[in-house]
């Protein structure tokens, strides 16, 4: 049985189109998968501390409740063998809530080592991952992307390098253009799915 995470970052939350776009892709394809929802954009993770910050370089010896909330999300990620993350674009680059997953998930030691040479390698399996990126306009090589290079690096770092994109732009350009886009990132997924990447 596949093991589905399912993360939203839009502040619309699980109503957010990529969210229920996703949703019914995990329905059609996999209607037997076991699917955990999580909701960080309406619901944003609390930022990284100090004491965190100080139970990594191992000046607290309370480490373990530092990193408790690290620990959590990094298990539940190892759970799954199935990645999907449903995130805006804010300013070019990933909001605010996204980075705040990632500040938890890739943690030294624990999601990523670094070898001899100062190269970073990642602790985690490769798992197949799905990115659905929505926008108020057709932005895909329109404008600055600065969100698919960082994540595509940053979940290589922690081993995760199986990671396809779907754009679904003009979302603020009323239902018709919103139907194309969802209709286009569905069949583009729903092939990569049932191909298995």
């Amino acid at each position: 049985m596949t093991r589905a995470l399912l993360l939203s970052f839009s502040p619309h939350g699980k109503s957010a189109q990529n969210f229920q776009l996703a949703r019914n892709l995990l329905s059609d394809c996999l209607p037997d998968a076991q699917v955990s929802e999580r909701d960080y954009g309406s619901q944003a993770l609390p930022p990284l501390t100090c004491e965190y910050a100080c139970a990594l370089t191992g000046a607290d010896d309370g480490s373990e409740d530092a990193t408790a909330l690290s620990e959590q999300l990094i298990v539940e990620l190892e759970a799954c063998d199935l990645l999907v993350i449903c995130t805006p674009v804010h300013n070019f680059t990933v909001p605010a809530a996204l980075k705040g997953w990632i500040d938890h998930v890739v943690r030294i030691h624990r999601s990523f080592t670094v070898n001899e040479r100062f190269e970073k390698i990642g602790l985690l399996d490769d798992r197949r991952t799905f990115v659905l990126v929505s926008s108020g306009n057709a932005r895909k090589g329109h404008e600055p992307d600065f969100l698919t290079p960082y994540l595509s690096a940053i979940l290589s770092i922690v081993g995760i390098r199986s990671v396809e994109f779907a754009y679904l732009g003009a979302m603020v350009r009323g239902e018709e253009a919103v139907s194309q886009a969802v209709a286009q990132a569905h069949r583009q997924l729903s092939e990569a799915i049932s191909s298995g990447l």
